[in-house]
């Protein structure tokens, strides 16, 4: 019998994913970490990437995260995110002209004080992107 958990996604407008999984993967600022069933209690910074679910069948679905904090607690595991996007939610034109214009702002030296914003922005989309294209293969 496959041990199972509560995993439960908020992101600032909605209440993304709540069910029972097998595990779950998420990207911290030192690299990604696997939670199972009867993980030991902690809290983490998670950073803008992929979140992995296996639910409770055992099939895997990929989402596109941006940064939050993970707690992971006796009786059920959260995760708490600015955004949260499956695949099919993105747009993917949106996000290359979205990139496009970033990188051209970046490139605009006179916009100095901007730079930090555009270079998180661009990271930000970047993942987007990659998680897009790892579903698509």
């Amino acid at each position: 019998m496959v041990n199972l958990f509560n995993f439960e996604v908020h992101s600032l407008r909605r209440l993304f994913y709540s069910g029972k999984v097998q595990a779950v993967t998420v990207s911290l600022e030192d690299g990604e970490i696997g939670i199972l069933a009867h993980h030991s209690p902690f809290s983490a910074h998670t950073v803008t990437g992929s979140l992995r679910i296996k639910d409770e069948n055992g099939s895997w679905r990929i989402a596109f995260v941006c940064s939050g904090i993970l707690e992971v607690k006796d009786h059920k595991t959260v995760l708490m995110v600015e955004t949260a996007e499956w695949p099919e939610e993105i747009n993917l034109e949106q996000i290359l002209e979205n990139k496009k214009q970033t990188e051209e702002m970046l490139k605009d030296t006179r916009l100095r004080f901007e730079t930090e914003r555009a270079k998180k922005r661009l990271h930000h989309l970047e993942c987007k992107l990659k998680v897009f294209e790892t579903m698509k293969r």
